[in-house]
């Protein structure tokens, strides 16, 4: 598996499976199968309800746990206080663990000064290896920056053919912060698997369309997370390293990019704002 360096020195798989809206009763099956296959990075959540799956899966498994990245983040509701080092706590008990390869803030609402300020603590502790955010735009983002210690390692946003964060990715370069992608397959929204510019490219590599949709971000060295229940795409999603797209192709691909979101909407809408306070507790 071909692996990114992060700002603090921490090597990342550049490809791992997620197990968003992945059932908690399906989530200890689908990480033993996305690991018989060969992956090595696993990406969770508090929020998602599957740390204990996904643990039973890492442990069942038999492989060294120094062999899997393990990727989670804290939920807002979990932001205030001494919340966020408590739940850390609570992760690792539920996944099996006593460290947590990387570590991220899931939303840029709430209190996350605090939260993030507790992810320097824990980096300091030893129970994670790097830290970050996830769902941060631009102004979230540089915001964040300027008032922490520790310059976020993986920016984890919605990234994929339709929605390639051109702009945002310039402000994590010229901070040193690594690009992540959820929602690499575009949820499959947008007629992305059927998308003919994927298609015909694909078929001079004798690759599928999401396959090269992959490959894409990889090469312009995004971090992706594809998911899938069934281990044969699983698989698929993991086969992507013998063979490189040419400039004409990726050319070809950026013609795609909306330059909007396409799969949550934009953070600034004051809709999706007062929707994630109902998340946030209020520090009384």
């Amino acid at each position: 598996m071909e692996t990114v360096t992060l700002n603090n020195g921490v090597e990342m798989p550049v490809l791992g499976y997620g197990v968003f809206q992945v059932a908690p009763a399906e989530a200890e099956r689908c990480v033993a199968d996305a690991l018989s296959v060969g992956y090595r990075m696993i990406d969770t959540a508090q929020a998602y309800q599957n740390e204990e799956g996904v643990g039973a899966a890492i442990k069942k498994s038999g492989i060294n746990r120094k062999d899997i990245f393990l990727v989670d983040k804290i939920w807002m509701a979990n932001f205030e206080g001494d919340a966020p080092t408590k739940s850390i706590d609570e992760s690792l008990r539920k996944l099996g663990t006593d460290y947590i390869d990387l570590m991220l803030l899931h939303q840029p609402f709430g209190n996350r000064y605090n939260a993030y300020r507790a992810l320097e603590d824990v980096l300091k502790a030893g129970k994670v290896r790097a830290i970050g955010v996830s769902n941060f735009y631009p102004d979230h983002f540089i915001d964040l920056c300027h008032f922490m210690d520790v310059v976020p390692a993986v920016n984890q946003i919605e990234t994929h053919v339709f929605t390639q964060q051109v702009e945002a990715r310039k402000y994590m370069d010229e901070l040193g912060v690594r690009h992540m992608a959820w929602g690499p397959l575009a949820e499959g929204k947008n007629g992305f698997f059927t998308n003919e510019t994927l298609k015909a490219i694909g078929e001079k590599y004798g690759k599928t369309g999401p396959q090269v949709a992959l490959r894409y971000l990889i090469q312009r060295g995004v971090i992706v997370i594809p998911k899938s229940t069934h281990k044969e795409r699983m698989q698929q999603n993991l086969d992507l390293f013998d063979f490189n797209l040419s400039d004409g192709d990726m050319d070809e691909i950026l013609k795609l990019d909306t330059k909007q979101p396409l799969i949550m909407p934009s953070h600034h809408n004051p809709e999706i704002a007062k929707m994630f306070m109902g998340f946030a507790p209020r520090n009384k």
